[in-house]
C-alpha cells in the first residue's frame, strides 16, 4: 500500500486532503486513482488508511477507514554524525531512519572535506530523504535533520541524554558490546561518529569533557558510512530486546 505524509495540523476527524507535492507524487507518479486504497502518516506516530474519494489536479481527497498510533520510542537515538564526502550523507541518512533514528545532526569537523557553503544548502535535501525513507520502510516518526553545524558550536550545547558515545580509534576506547553489558541504557543515547581523517585530538578532548565514552567498533578501520550503520545496527539490536 502506497503511503503518502500528511502533517498534524492538516489532520481531520474524518477525512485527509493530500495537495502540492504529495497530490502531484500520487496522481502523476503513482497513477492513484478513486477508490483505491492507501496509507497516510503524520510523522508524529500516527497514520490512517484512507480510500480515494476526490482525486483532480492538485488534490486529493481521502476518507479514513481506520487509524493507529506509534509510540515514542523509549530510547530515542540521536545520530550526530561528521558530513562525509561525496554523497555518503544521503545514503547515511536513509539508512538511519530505516534504523529508527528519532533525530539527525550533522556536524562540520576539523577534517570534513566538503565545503560550509555547499553543505548549508543540502539540509533540505536530506529531509526529503528522510521523509521518502519514512515512507518505505513504515517508520511513522519523521526525523527531524538539524542544521548542520561547526564541532565547536554544537559541543558546547546542553544535553538531557544519559548515554553519549563517540566511535573512537583511541587506544582508550572499549568494545561496544562491552560497553553496553556496563552501562545499560536508560534513556535516550548520542551516537558520535567522525569524518574520513577522524577527529581531532582537540575534538576528542571536547567530547570526552561532555561525557562522550569511546567505543571500539573492532580492530577493522570501517569507512564512514559503514561505522554509521554498524553503530546503528547494534544501537537498534540492543534496545530492541526490551
Amino acid at each position: 500500500m502506497n503511503r503518502y505524509f500528511l502533517e498534524p495540523g492538516a489532520w481531520t476527524e474524518r477525512t485527509l486532503s493530500l495537495t502540492d507535492e504529495e497530490a502531484h507524487h500520487a496522481l502523476r507518479v503513482m497513477r492513484a486513482k478513486e477508490g483505491e486504497r492507501i496509507e497516510v502518516f503524520d510523522g508524529e506516530g500516527k497514520s490512517a488508511i484512507c480510500t480515494i474519494a476526490q482525486a483532480s489536479r492538485s488534490l486529493i481527497e481521502c476518507s479514513i477507514e481506520s487509524t493507529t498510533s506509534q509510540e515514542h520510542p523509549k530510547h530515542p537515538v540521536t545520530l550526530c554524525q561528521s558530513i562525509p564526502k561525496g554523497g555518503n550523507m544521503e545514503l547515511i541518512v536513509q539508512k538511519a531512519v530505516e534504523l529508527g533514528v528519532s533525530n539527525i545532526q550533522p556536524l562540520i569537523t576539523a577534517h570534513t572535506v566538503a565545503r560550509p557553503d555547499a553543505i548549508a544548502k543540502k539540509q533540505a535535501k536530506w529531509q526529503r530523504i528522510a521523509l521518502e525513507a519514512c515512507k518505505q520502510c513504515g517508520q511513522n516518526h519523521l526525523p527531524r535533520i538539524e542544521e548542520p553545524l561547526a564541532f565547536s558550536d554544537w559541543i558546547q550545547r546542553e544535553s538531557s541524554t544519559t548515554s553519549r558515545i563517540i566511535a573512537a580509534l583511541d587506544p582508550a576506547a572499549v568494545h561496544f558490546k562491552e560497553w553496553l553489558e556496563k552501562r545499560p541504557i536508560t534513556a535516550g543515547v548520542e551516537l558520535l561518529i567522525g569524518p574520513e581523517g577522524d577527529f581531532s585530538p582537540d575534538e576528542y578532548q571536547q567530547a570526552y569533557a561532555v561525557g562522550f565514552l569511546p567505543v571500539s567498533l573492532g580492530d577493522i578501520v570501517l569507512r564512514v558510512e559503514t561505522a554509521t550503520l554498524y553503530g546503528l545496527s547494534v544501537l537498534r539490536h540492543e534496545l530492541s530486546r526490551e
